[in-house]
């Protein structure tokens, strides 16, 4: 295999980092930038929005660019919004700048899935995405625990300076490593707006959607939720978001090894139930430390088991345009971080953060709903071919 395929993971790794290094440091942010908890907690809101929305978008307006030029432009515009962020004084810069590392970034993580599959061989072009996918998972897992530790030693500011020296060094690497890419034909807008009319791939869309959005009513807000629902430190915090982020690494293993035996329809059904159901039962736990760190080893990696048996789904129900479905479950995934970073925040302000997880279990369950729809419906005949 290509060894620049190890480039582009980091590449998609540090895309990835920006979105969610600040979820542990939401508080210091609040307390620094004088805003509530709710309005920090749209930093994410805004970031997961335009990463979802702008991925299709740019992909087609840089449709005929040649890609390691655009990659290299992409990888400028995000140090400068993650070094723009660092040096922010007030709230509404450093949301400008978080918009701009997200719709950079999103174009990053598309760019790196195509240069990887242009640059293998098929005998290692599925390894190759593969390893993108890795890069991108592992950074949503441990952006947040590693944020933390240095936000924590340095100031909140500190992680978007060590993503942007991190994104200076992978731009000189892809300078000198990578050769000019041709342009490949990527689907276009109508494309994938045709695909949503079908109700049985919309609902599985709607799935990830809710399974997410539930995970972050909790997750966006777990760092205040452990300090004051727990009464942990900030040493114990981190613990947290550790154990949880290297349970979230297997889910991956998990939910595919799953699907590989049981069949992605009940690895799906088995996946949302045990994750709504750790949810539920985690405010109960409070007094018995040792069975929420075990609900929470379970949390974490139910929360990335969904997406193998997800994959396998929608490319058996929609063969002829499975990458047009990856790229719109990909901005379903970040929607539902958006909707479940608002959403938890208005629980958080209007109500009690206590109550976070069991909201999030709520939406969860929707998911259940979702998914029994989308996988009992038969398919849509009456929309053309290509968007079966």
């Amino acid at each position: 295999m290509d060894k620049r395929v190890y480039l582009l993971m980091l590449v998609s790794f540090v895309a990835g980092l920006a979105e969610l290094i600040i979820v542990g440091l939401l508080d210091l942010i609040a307390a620094d930038l004088h805003v509530s908890i709710r309005q920090a907690g749209l930093l994410i809101t805004a970031f997961s929005v335009t990463f979802a929305i702008s991925a299709p978008i740019l992909l087609f307006v840089t449709s005929k660019m040649e890609r390691k030029r655009l990659t290299l432009i992409s990888l400028g515009v995000f140090l400068v919004g993650n070094v723009a962020a660092a040096f922010s004084p007030s709230f509404s810069l450093l949301m400008l700048a978080r918009i701009l590392s997200a719709a950079s970034g999103s174009l990053l993580v598309v760019l790196s899935i195509t240069i990887a599959s242009n640059i293998s061989t098929k005998p290692y072009r599925g390894r190759a995405i593969g390893l993108i996918y890795i890069g991108i998972s592992g950074s949503l897992v441990l952006g947040v625990p590693i944020g933390l530790m240095i936000g924590n030693y340095f100031g909140w500011q500190a992680p978007f300076l060590a993503i942007s020296a991190l994104s200076a060094i992978i731009a000189i690497g892809i300078f000198f490593l990578m050769q000019p890419i041709e342009v490949q034909p990527s689907p276009g807008l109508k494309k994938q707006w045709q695909s949503l009319k079908n109700r049985k791939l919309l609902s599985a869309h709607v799935t990830t959607l809710l399974f997410l959005a539930g995970h972050y009513h909790l997750y966006g807000y777990l760092s205040p939720y452990l300090k004051q629902v727990m009464g942990f430190s900030e040493g114990w915090v981190t613990i947290v978001y550790w154990l949880f982020g290297f349970a979230a690494v297997t889910g991956g293993a998990i939910g595919g090894g799953l699907s590989d035996r049981l069949g992605y329809r009940t690895t799906l059904y088995v996946v949302i139930i045990l994750f709504s159901s750790s949810m539920f039962i985690l405010p109960y736990t409070t007094a018995w430390i040792p069975l929420f760190f075990l609900l929470v080893v379970i949390w974490g990696a139910m929360s990335w088991a969904l997406s193998p048996p997800m994959q396998s789904y929608l490319v058996e129900s929609a063969s002829e345009t499975s990458d047009v479905q990856q790229s719109l479950n990909n901005s379903a995934l970040h929607l539902g971080i958006a909707l479940g970073s608002f959403s938890g925040g208005f629980v958080v302000e209007n109500s009690s953060i206590a109550l976070t997880p069991t909201v999030g279990a709520v939406f969860v369950l929707l998911s259940f709903g979702t998914a029994y729809y989308s996988l009992t419906k038969r398919r849509q005949h009456s929309v053309r071919p290509e968007v079966e």
